[in-house]
């Protein structure tokens, strides 16, 4: 996720406790790159925060879509999945089969 530049927070410190030698690496990395420590953890925690924001995204949509299939029954079996992505493999254009009870 993108943050607007205009809309960007003011920065602030955070302690973090490393183990020695996760604090080497990340020294001996940083110097081989010729960048901060400071802008390795903030490029990792940024990387990190925005995967788990999408996983996470991804989690409520399975709930939602797991609540509608438990208050409608509407599906599609694995038989009529495959071989409507067969097709799809194929280069048949079809559309995607009607979900039934």
């Amino acid at each position: 996720m993108q943050t607007n530049p205009s809309t960007v927070l003011p920065s602030s410190a955070v302690s973090v406790r490393l183990p020695g030698d996760l604090r080497a690496r990340l020294g001996n990395l940083a110097a081989a790159r010729q960048r901060s420590t400071n802008s390795l953890l903030i490029q990792a925690v940024t990387n990190f925060v925005e995967r788990e924001e999408k996983r996470e995204a991804l989690r409520q949509e399975c709930l939602a879509a797991h609540d509608h299939y438990m208050l409608t029954g509407l599906h599609l079996t694995n038989d009529e999945v495959v071989e409507w992505m067969d097709k799809i493999i194929q280069g048949e254009k079809v559309p995607m089969p009607k979900c039934h009870i």
